[in-house]
């Protein structure tokens, strides 16, 4: 059974993570922005900061996540 190199685990947690972390961003992002009213068009920025901060602190957290696991053998 080949083994997946140890870059490729990390690509892939960073990856899951920052999708996961995108998604969970946008839809906190959008509750935050209406129950603060946000006026007008920052709206959708304060969205897209909130979704693409949440996605690159998740993905870094996942990312070092596979990077630690990546030398244990189960």
């Amino acid at each position: 059974m080949a083994r997946d190199s140890c870059l490729a685990r990390v690509t892939a947690g960073v990856a899951i993570g920052g999708a996961v972390g995108g998604a969970v961003g946008a839809v906190y992002g959008t509750y935050e922005a209406i129950r603060y009213k946000v006026p007008g068009l920052l709206k959708i920025r304060h969205i897209g900061q909130t979704t693409l901060g949440s996605a690159a602190v998740f993905g870094l957290f996942l990312g070092a996540g596979s990077l630690i696991h990546c030398g244990k053998s189960y």
